[in-house]
């Protein structure tokens, strides 16, 4: 009798440790979605843009060509710049990572290094990368990256507060912060019909278009220089640092879009066990969500010319209206 006690125990002792690799397994493969799916959803993107203006466009594999090509240049930095340009690109790089293992990317259920942080913490997390993006492009000394951040401080103005009231109408109306809970909450009957649930989307899509730099708040394309916003943060980078701030901004676009997708709007699609099979169907069921995603914002796009620059306060006091009333929804 205990011969057969110690073996059921062993048998248990083995499949919790199984289970366990299985859930590290899991994190590293959401770490991995992220880095290998971020620059193909933006050749997507690019591609279908290009097809709605009637033009050829470039593959959907050139932004692994342009990671390649600038991992493989030299880096040039200013004669002023200090240590900061040198970290700058690493943190905003890490940024979307750290966020990655916060969120429901690929399973429904907490990972690991889910319980590291809640929503606002993974916020901060982001406006912590660009912050050292914003240092890095004063730090290089020329004028363009200056005249970029002043005018994204300006957004940031109202994007912020933006940010953090959308954080917490949904942690109000989920009762918790973690995302993990909060997406849980919203696929229910009770909320996924109701008229605070949309809001908040609404309200969340407006800040992605914001926060990607996309049209009507940016043209993420334009190569003027008096015109740029966003890019003009990196107008002074080059080499290996270039490809780092490239590679994290999309990154941070798809690590908002997934928290669009499985947080905010549904979890559908997500894996609810970590075997292999699961996480790779999960994989492929976010891809696909997250590009419709992208081709829907792309649509919008082409549709809306770039806003002058004082008019996209009144595009971003429109998203605090949305998301405030969200908020106000959910609590009657």
């Amino acid at each position: 009798m205990t011969g057969v006690r110690a073996t059921a125990l062993d048998i248990e002792i083995r499949r919790r440790r199984w289970l366990c690799v299985n859930l590290y397994v899991a994190q590293g493969c959401q770490v991995l979605f992220v880095l290998g799916f971020a620059p193909l959803l933006k050749g997507v993107m690019e591609r279908y843009r290009a097809r709605l203006a009637a033009r050829h466009g470039p593959p959907i594999w050139q932004p692994y060509r342009d990671l390649w090509k600038w991992l493989h240049k030299e880096t040039v930095r200013s004669h002023h710049s200090s240590a900061v340009s040198e970290w700058a690109p690493v943190v905003y790089f890490i940024a979307p990572i750290l966020v990655t293992m916060l969120i429901p990317v690929l399973t429904s259920f907490p990972l690991p290094f889910a319980w590291m942080g809640d929503m606002l913490g993974g916020g901060m997390v982001l406006a912590g990368g660009g912050l050292a993006l914003l240092f890095a492009a004063l730090d290089s000394g020329s004028v363009y990256p200056a005249l970029g951040v002043s005018r994204i401080r300006l957004i940031a103005t109202f994007t912020e507060p933006l940010s953090l009231l959308l954080v917490f109408v949904a942690a109000s109306a989920a009762k918790a912060t973690i995302p993990f809970v909060v997406n849980q909450t919203f696929a229910s009957r009770l909320w996924f019909a109701s008229p605070a649930h949309l809001l908040i989307v609404v309200g969340w899509f407006l800040l992605l278009i914001a926060e990607a730099g996309r049209i009507p708040i940016d043209n993420p394309s334009t190569s003027q220089e008096l015109s740029m916003i966003d890019p003009s943060r990196t107008f002074e980078s080059s080499g290996p640092d270039l490809a780092l701030y490239e590679w994290g901004g999309w990154m941070k676009f798809l690590v908002l879009s997934v928290i669009l997708s499985n947080v905010l709007a549904t979890p559908w699609g997500l894996a609810t066990s970590p075997a292999v099979g699961a996480v790779v169907l999960a994989a492929l069921a976010v891809a696909l969500k997250v590009t419709v995603l992208g081709l829907v914002l792309v649509s919008i796009e082409a549709g809306f010319a770039k806003l002058r620059l004082i008019r996209n306060v009144d595009f971003l006091m429109a998203a605090i209206v949305i998301a405030a009333l969200g908020g106000l929804v959910s609590n009657l």
